[in-house]
């Protein structure tokens, strides 16, 4: 698929690969339970045999998650229970357990690899009260829902629903058409599983097995995709960012902080870094409005084992910074046909806002409330500080250039040993950005010692490349972005736990203070150090973490 495309209707898709088919055939069916507000999607597929019919079980299964519900309507005969059945098994990975029909239990519950799932025929209650009768609100917390005949109830039985109707299509008894339905938050999550299905047909994907990924701290969602022939590939889902509340000046924090808000700059940063022999992945396939993208698997080698940095490894790591920085490079690179991706720039009002996460989150987590005159004070300091970093001549900033991110490819040859990933982020920014986001790795100790050696590593190959470079000022930018990064960090850090309910990052904030205690020891940082000694003299304290 050509990236950005829409995907194109077809008029069969008998296994269901990827069509994208809508509208062709039948409306978007009225609200199986009720009139619901909110944005709908709508996927059409045709259905000529049992096996597509399985298919589509398969796909719907992938979406499922507990709490959802999947409302079945349509005529008698037209394969309701048959999908039902189909989905119950699929969700069971097992073909072979039993799934009778409900017709007079009216409900069934399974026990799944997926989580508890009712499966519930309504064809023979009268009205709600037969739900509750039925102890239907008590069976269905936190199931997946399974509901023929949803009509019955003759009330919403939830707002946020999957509808599929299933109709006979008027060229044989044998064939169907399915009409799958989102409504509120299921609209979004339909119209990216169909954007999903188009971008693994088109690159030739679709019969491969799918495996979510451990998630970090994003929002985007991982698979690793393998072929039969075992074959495998990375699925990123990744829809557009939604803008945040107004912060500053009418701006959300990601405006700001310029972080990308679609998946555009991830595909112009990748074809970027390939065309200069770094190893990040090939796009492979791509729906640039839906935020899917199909990309190469870099595998799963990293930069450390068992928790420690593997110097040769990390000061590979430093060398293709260092070449990197050593070149012109452009600020505005192309995405598709038509489209192109002007990378931001790393700018004090960017910098500034990630610092003061320090304030919001992490200070009132580990000190008293700040008096006003602090706030400015601080931000003060940091401006006196930050401004020289700002005027000096700027390069990417992949700005997340550290261990998680860096992928050890052994077969490759020299720089392509390295494979970056999550470099949507970039800005035009200090190249001792990148270099202090791997030699004070937030993930992994990096030694003082070794951060010594990296440096030295990296300035050697500056020095070598370029005659001009500056190692006296590279070091002052060093330290005052490796304390701006630290500050970042530790409001970052504990947000994520305080407001998105994600402690396991908690147990990096130790490491991350012994390094801001490190960067704060250079002179340059002066206003800084004493905001800190003021109002948060733990941190700076020998025996901190």
């Amino acid at each position: 698929m050509t990236p950005g495309a829409a995907p194109q209707d077809q008029p069969s898709v008998a296994a269901l690969r990827g069509s994208a088919a809508t509208g062709g055939r039948a409306q978007a069916p009225a609200p199986a339970v009720g009139e619901a507000e909110g944005p709908t999607a709508t996927w059409t597929l045709d259905l000529p045999d049992e096996d597509a019919t399985l298919a589509l079980a398969r796909v719907i299964a992938e979406m499922l998650r507990p709490g959802d519900l999947v409302t079945l309507s349509g005529d008698l005969g037209s394969g309701k229970s048959t999908l039902a059945r189909a989905l119950v098994r699929t969700l069971a990975q097992d073909p072979s357990v039993e799934v009778p029909s409900p017709t007079f239990t009216l409900i069934q519950q399974y026990d799944t690899p997926a989580g508890s799932v009712v499966h519930a025929d309504l064809y023979r209650i009268s009205g709600p009260d037969d739900l509750l009768e039925l102890g239907w609100e008590e069976a269905t917390a936190g199931a997946i829902a399974l509901v023929e005949w949803p009509e019955r109830a003759q009330r919403p039985l939830a707002r946020d629903r999957l509808d599929v109707m299933l109709r006979i299509a008027p060229d044989g008894a044998s064939h169907r058409f399915a009409v799958m339905t989102g409504f509120g938050a299921w609209a979004d999550r339909l119209a990216i599983a169909r954007a999903i299905r188009s971008v693994l047909a088109q690159a030739g994907w679709h019969d491969a097995g799918r495996a979510h990924l451990q998630g970090d701290a994003s929002t985007r969602a991982y698979e690793r995709l393998t072929k039969p022939s075992g074959a495998t590939a990375i699925l990123m889902i990744s829809p557009r960012r939604p803008d945040g509340p107004a912060i500053r000046r009418g701006k959300p924090y990601s405006a700001i902080a310029h972080l990308a808000e679609s998946v555009h700059a991830f595909v112009a940063m990748a074809n970027g870094l390939r065309a200069l022999d770094i190893s990040a992945p090939e796009i492979m396939g791509a729906d640039l409005d839906a935020g899917v993208l199909l990309v190469e698997d870099l595998g799963d080698a990293g930069v450390v084992d068992d928790g420690v940095p593997l110097p040769a490894r990390y000061e590979a790591a430093a060398h293709v910074l260092a070449r990197l920085h050593a070149i012109e490079l452009p600020h505005t690179l192309p995405v598709a046909d038509g489209i192109d991706h002007v990378i931001p720039p790393y700018d004090l009002d960017a910098l500034m806002i990630e610092v003061e996460l320090l304030l919001d989150w992490y200070l009132p987590a580990n000190s008293r409330a700040l008096p006003a005159l602090a706030r400015s004070q601080f931000t003060a300091a940091w401006n006196e500080v930050l401004r020289p970093v700002v005027a000096a001549k700027p390069t990417w900033a992949l700005r997340d250039y550290h261990s998680p991110n860096l992928i050890w490819l052994p077969d490759r040859a020299e720089a392509q040993r390295l494979g970056v990933i999550d470099f949507q982020d970039t800005v035009l920014g200090h190249p001792a950005y990148d270099a202090v986001s791997l030699f004070q790795d937030a993930r992994v100790t990096v030694p003082a010692d070794l951060e010594l050696k990296l440096l030295s590593a990296y300035a050697r190959a500056r020095q070598a490349a370029e005659a001009d470079f500056e190692l006296p000022a590279f070091a002052q930018a060093y330290a005052v972005l490796g304390a701006q990064r630290a500050t970042k960090l530790l409001g970052i850090f504990t947000r994520l736990d305080r407001r998105d309910g994600k402690p396991q990052y908690l147990k990096h904030l130790p490491r991350i203070e012994a390094y801001l205690r490190r960067d704060l020891a250079h002179p340059m940082l002066a206003p800084v150090k004493a905001w800190y000694e003021t109002h948060l003299p733990r941190l700076l304290a020998d025996d901190a973490g």
